[in-house]
């Protein structure tokens, strides 16, 4: 009788659940937050989204890894060396990439980004666990040598995730965004010209980098603008010397209140100024907080591209890609934040506006990276804010 092969990867929860499978990708041990993604697709974005910083994804789709790997579609922008999500967990061992724009096989792509993966587990069972006791502390490893015949220390890996303090009241900024100013001017990628870039543009736009993807610079370029991406230590003197017409709040990881402690003070000043100014994912969060909003840690987070956000003013409804663990507090929105988006999964907030200013903030990535791109249009309200606000400055 045939023996299967001995595990060489497992997962372990900190409350002592203990899943085993196949390694693949960096081999190691590290710990992190579990969470599970619903996309179908995107999963090299999903992976390098820099807010997925000490975090492990379990993908719902069960075939991961077809279309392969390639360096377009890193989403890493300010920082491409670093690791965005420390694991990944599949319900199949990904298979030979069958796309004509694959440099790498999956599996190649996580060992050379530091990624470790896990195989043949059973991700729905991960996905009810999470749905049911919320997104746990979590250990992974990938052990090819004990695929001779050895055993995976089962109670090693449930301490070490154990461990793990979690990310309620982590800042982890620093870590994911650029450590000096850069300029972008490239543009979203097009059928066989892929990306490109401006030569100029009409408005100059700030961008606060708390682990700010790429194709929030490219979506900018793509409304005629051009972007200074600046950390989120930079102060508002610093960024008013760079004369901009409008301010991004980029996407970012960890929790959302420690990150304000460092950059309300600044946010506040330049919005106070009429600045106009556009806040996405932790970005809308930081708004909020810096406004006199409260942040709460979510049980299961909102990770997906299939996710159901109505527009309150207009009833309209679009489907959108979310990545975040936390939530701006519905109920603690003081009157000068204007509640604008709201999931129907769950009625949590995903919009807000300033009544007396020019600034606005969503929940969501409208960036559709990895899509869709029902919110796209985002970025062309905030180049009409700019323009608006060029032409008429006490706007």
């Amino acid at each position: 009788m045939h023996n299967p092969p001995a595990p060489t990867g497992a997962i372990a929860f900190a409350d002592g659940t203990v899943f085993m499978g196949t390694g693949l990708g960096a081999t190691g041990l590290i710990a992190g937050e579990l969470c599970f993604n619903t996309a179908m697709t995107g999963y090299q974005e999903i992976l390098t989204d820099p807010s997925y910083a000490e975090q492990i994804v379990t993908f719902t789709f069960p075939h991961i890894g077809n279309v392969g790997a390639n360096p377009e579609d890193e989403e890493a922008a300010s920082a491409p060396a670093r690791r965005a999500a420390i694991g990944a967990v599949f319900r199949a061992m990904p298979t030979a990439p069958s796309n004509w724009r694959a440099v790498d096989s999956l599996s190649t792509w996580l060992s050379r980004r530091g990624i470790i993966g896990l195989a043949g587990v059973d991700t729905r069972a991960i996905t009810l666990h999470i749905r049911e006791k919320g997104m746990p502390r979590a250990a992974i490893a990938h052990a090819p040598q004990e695929g001779t015949g050895g055993q995976i220390d089962r109670d090693a890996l449930i301490a070490f995730a154990r461990a793990w303090q979690g990310l309620e009241g982590k800042d982890l900024t620093p870590a994911v965004a650029t450590a000096a100013a850069f300029r972008s001017l490239d543009t979203l990628w097009t059928w066989q010209d892929g990306h490109s870039s401006r030569d100029r543009a009409e408005f100059h736009v700030v961008v606060v980098d708390f682990g700010v993807k790429a194709n929030i610079l490219r979506a900018l370029g793509a409304i005629n603008a051009h972007a200074t991406v600046v950390g989120p230590a930079a102060t508002a003197a610093e960024i008013r010397a760079l004369k901009p017409d409008g301010l991004i709040l980029s996407n970012g990881p960890g929790d959302p209140a420690a990150t304000a402690l460092v950059c309300a003070p600044m946010i506040r000043e330049l919005v106070e100024a009429r600045l106009p100014t556009f806040g996405i994912c932790l970005g809308h969060q930081i708004l909020a907080l810096t406004f006199g909003a409260n942040t709460m840690k979510m049980g299961q987070g909102h990770h997906g591209a299939n996710h159901p956000v109505k527009d309150v003013a207009t009833g309209k409804v679009e489907i959108v890609s979310m990545n975040h663990g936390f939530a701006v507090d519905r109920a603690t929105l003081p009157d000068r934040l204007a509640e604008t988006h709201v999931s129907l999964f769950d009625g949590t907030n995903c919009g807000i506006r300033l009544v007396d200013r020019p600034a606005f903030a969503v929940q969501h990535h409208p960036e559709a990276s990895p899509g869709p791109q029902d919110s796209l249009y985002l970025f062309e309200r905030f180049a009409e804010l700019m323009a608006v606000c060029r032409s008429a400055p006490d706007y």
